[in-house]
């Protein structure tokens, strides 16, 4: 069996001496002197959105595990769930996928004064109301002195640590809260103490109003506010509609509720090491299209940057230090007019959101921060998101550019935004990887001269524009289940199905001269004479090889005389 890391080089030389043909040697020529051949191997496949980064180490990939575990279990009232919560696991929100976005919506509330001062009523349990309770009792109710009222879905935790690493400055630099340039974009940069390091003020990047500036705060602040779980930084649990006395009749469970397990981590922690560890979403193609271009030159860049790099700090894991990422996202505070909620935080209006990543916004749906436009198609999702940051607020103008745009621009721009979230080799687009998959490689090969923005890219694994043979190697890496060589020709059955030098005809995945009974060469449905005939007249050639050492001998005879009679 041929493993899903084996080398390019060594297929294609393995695959090289058993050919006869001279076309197909040049074929294979050509590719040995591509930089993936002399790299030793097929190209890095990106993590599909869920997976964890690449590059952690063993003890890493162990947390990340465990932290699964942690994110995908629900919590009890035992363990400290309520006496108000939203719901009992981080899996119920971030759903889209593990740690992605998500369709429950929260509410949120409050109260504006003649003067446009927003008051959270924290006295009544504002700003957040929890919609569920361990009691009856003590069920909160948003109250009547509420007179704003807003819903929020949940945001992705795609990449989390990538993002916390990205340097301090980097997003106080691209900041311009008084438009200076006079670009109609004002982003304003919200600085905020994390709860791990009191007195020291870090970048906000992380909810809806930027409001918090690492992962750990993020989780410890959900735990409490979304399912009533107390930890070392919040000892205290929210009372029903701020209500002291029933929050006494309610809470059972003794606070601080979290605490560390046998090897010494709180919930908190383990949660994190999942959201820290979660790698960016793939991006197919990585770059090139003519959507991007449009995307930037109508203005949605100015506030979508596209690409950062990630501090080099040493006390960094080797997995984030360093690294390029492409969120599509200033992490700035933004004027969206009438599209904000009302509801303010602190330092940011009831007008400013928090720039959103787009990374996987493939998989987004519903889309806004109140889930208002769901269902239906993709392209339809997200022209109508477009249409809807206009025709007031910092998005309004870039918003009047993409309407302006001809039909056949405008689907470029959603093809671009269509690729972020988008799997290698996912030619039907359907977010995963299957026989349809191997079907639509197979039609793509052999392409030549591809761009970004033609369907067959998505194949095209190195960005070289044509599909060859490292392309059908790398599709094998990517192709679920073990890797299988059952001709012995050296090259993956996947690959040799979908450069058609073998064909599938019952499309099981396995070449059809490797089916149940592949003696019965004339496959007649029993090894008899007239297959015997068949072998004897191909001795010393490749035609009738049974056993993959590129030639008909006897051990071959031995395979044929032992498989005798009629296919099982």
């Amino acid at each position: 069996m041929v493993t899903k890391e084996a080398s390019v080089r060594r297929s294609v030389v393995s695959f090289a001496v058993r050919s006869s043909s001279g076309a197909l040697l040049a074929a294979i020529a050509a590719v040995l002197s591509s930089p993936a051949a002399h790299a030793g191997g097929p190209p890095v496949l990106q993590p599909h959105a869920g997976d964890p980064l690449l590059g952690l180490t063993r003890a890493e990939r162990a947390l990340f595990d465990a932290g699964k575990v942690a994110y995908s279990t629900p919590l009890t009232e035992a363990q400290g769930l309520g006496p108000i919560f939203n719901k009992a696991g981080c899996f119920s929100c971030h759903s889209s996928p593990l740690g992605g976005w998500g369709s429950i919506a929260v509410t949120r509330f409050g109260t504006e004064d003649r003067e446009g001062n927003f008051n959270p009523l924290n006295e009544l349990g504002g700003s957040l109301l929890q919609v569920s309770a361990i009691s009856p009792t003590c069920m909160e109710f948003v109250p009547p002195e509420a007179t704003v009222v807003g819903t929020r879905v949940t945001n992705s935790s795609m990449a989390f640590g990538l993002i916390e690493a990205i340097p301090d400055a980097a997003i106080i630099a691209n900041s311009d809260p008084d438009d200076l340039n006079g670009d109609g974009i004002s982003g304003r940069v919200r600085m905020n103490e994390p709860f791990e390091t009191p007195g020291v003020f870090k970048a906000g990047r992380f909810g809806y109003k930027s409001q918090v500036s690492t992962v750990l705060t993020f989780t410890a602040d959900a735990s409490l506010n979304e399912m009533g779980l107390t930890n070392r930084f919040l000892t205290t649990e929210n009372a029903p509609n701020g209500d002291a006395a029933l929050l006494g009749l309610c809470d059972n469970v003794p606070d601080p509720e979290d605490g560390p397990d046998a090897q010494g981590y709180d919930f908190i922690d383990r949660v994190t090491h999942f959201q820290r560890y979660l790698a960016q979403p793939p991006q197919t193609p990585k770059t090139g299209m003519a959507g991007e271009t449009l995307f930037n030159s109508i203005g949605c860049a100015k506030c979508h940057v596209a690409q950062w790099t990630t501090a080099r700090d040493r006390t960094l894991e080797g997995a984030i230090r360093g690294k390029t990422i492409r969120p599509y996202s200033d992490f700035l505070l933004h004027e969206m007019g009438t599209l904000g909620d009302g509801i303010a935080d602190g330092f940011a209006s009831g007008a400013e959101f928090r720039t959103p990543t787009l990374w996987n916004v493939r998989s987004r749906d519903p889309m806004l921060h109140n889930g208002s436009i769901g269902g239906g198609t993709f392209p339809d999702r997200v022209t109508a998101a477009i249409a809807a940051h206009g025709p007031f607020g910092e998005g309004a103008a870039s918003a009047a550019n993409f309407n302006a745009l001809n039909a056949t621009q405008k689907s470029q721009v959603v093809a671009f935004l269509d690729s972020l979230g988008r799997v290698e080799f996912d030619t039907d687009g359907d977010n995963q990887i299957n026989y349809a998959d191997v079907i639509g490689v197979r039609d793509c090969y052999g392409s030549t001269g591809l761009t970004p923005n033609d369907a067959c890219a998505v194949a095209d694994i190195d960005a070289n524009g044509t599909i060859n043979l490292i392309d059908a190697l790398a599709f094998d890496q990517a192709y679920p289940g073990p890797s299988t060589d059952c001709n012995g020709n050296g090259i993956p059955d996947i690959a040799d199905i979908v450069m058609g030098t073998s064909s599938d005809s019952d499309q099981d995945g396995v070449p059809d001269e490797c089916g149940a009974c592949p003696a019965d060469l004339d496959q007649s449905g029993s090894v008899d004479a007239a297959d015997l005939g068949i072998l004897l007249g191909s001795w010393g050639g490749p035609a009738a090889d049974l056993n993959g050492n590129g030639f008909v001998d006897a051990a071959d005879l031995g395979i044929l005389l032992g498989a005798w009679g009629a296919c099982p």
